[in-house]
């Protein structure tokens, strides 16, 4: 008699089985407590794909007076991501170091700097775009300070753990003939960690284009704004062609700093 033998082990599938059922319990007791009926979303979504077919198909193109603008605002919203990044992650840079108990000259500040860090990025730049509007009003410079500030949190973590990989040896043969801490930095640190360092910077760049143009919608400049401009004026088949727009510059985005990545890794 043949033995069959399983597919899947069985303590393995009393794990899956078991994350299965909880998740189904999970989702039973937020449907009940947010009151989200499933079945009244899939009765009314004959009027969702009728507003979709009608009002948003097909895709439109803006004005011809009005498509330099669009395209400007388009460079504004890469110009806005490249250049909160960049700021961010040169000030990140610097913090990071007195972040990492490995290399910082005060590593009882270490934990400090790691948990303002942490507070800052768990803010979402939505969120500091309206703070801030009460201040600067709106315009790109609400955009570039929101997400310099998430941008800049979410790379001195980031950096932190890079530098925290580093090998001891290296740092402790340079303590031992005596050097300081910016020969520390300059001669273990950068060396061994800009490949890691350009890699979150290239990643930082691809999460603040999608975020820019969230950010623009509510006043943060960009895209986003003139987007939300169409939206606010009915004329939704023209901001479908902005939507599309606005895909084809992430998928690129996404391609060059994708492949840039990968060199870095070689």
């Amino acid at each position: 008699m043949n033995k069959k033998i399983p597919v899947i082990a069985k303590n393995q599938k009393i794990v899956y089985t078991a994350f299965i059922i909880v998740a189904i319990i999970l989702f039973v007791l937020t449907s009940l407590y947010t009151k989200f009926n499933i079945f009244t979303l899939l009765k009314n979504s004959d009027e969702f794909w009728s507003f979709i077919v009608n009002d948003f198909l097909p895709p439109a193109l803006p004005k011809a007076s009005s498509i330099g603008g669009v395209l400007s605002s388009v460079l504004v919203t890469l110009a806005l991501a490249m250049a909160s990044t960049t700021v961010a992650a040169i000030l990140a840079f610097f913090v990071a170091l007195f972040g990492s108990e490995k290399i910082s000259p005060f590593p009882k500040l270490a934990k400090y700097v790691r948990a303002v860090a942490t507070f800052l990025r768990n803010i979402p730049a939505l969120v500091w775009a309206f703070i801030l509007f009460s201040s600067l009003g709106i315009g790109t410079g609400v955009g570039f300070v929101a997400l310099c500030i998430t941008s800049f949190a979410f790379m001195v973590r980031a950096f932190v753990e890079t530098m925290d990989d580093v090998s001891n040896d290296s740092v402790e043969s340079l303590l031992t003939v005596g050097a300081g801490f910016p020969q520390r930095v300059a001669q273990a640190i950068v060396p061994s960690c800009l490949s890691g360092f350009l890699s979150w910077f290239l990643y930082c760049i691809e999460v603040n284009i999608r975020a820019s143009t969230i950010v623009g919608m509510v006043g943060g400049g960009g895209v986003g704004l003139t987007l939300f401009s169409y939206i606010k004026g009915f004329q939704y088949d023209v901001a479908l062609s902005i939507i599309l727009l606005i895909a084809l510059m992430i998928i690129v985005v996404d391609r060059i700093t994708a492949m840039l990545r990968k060199e870095l890794q070689k």
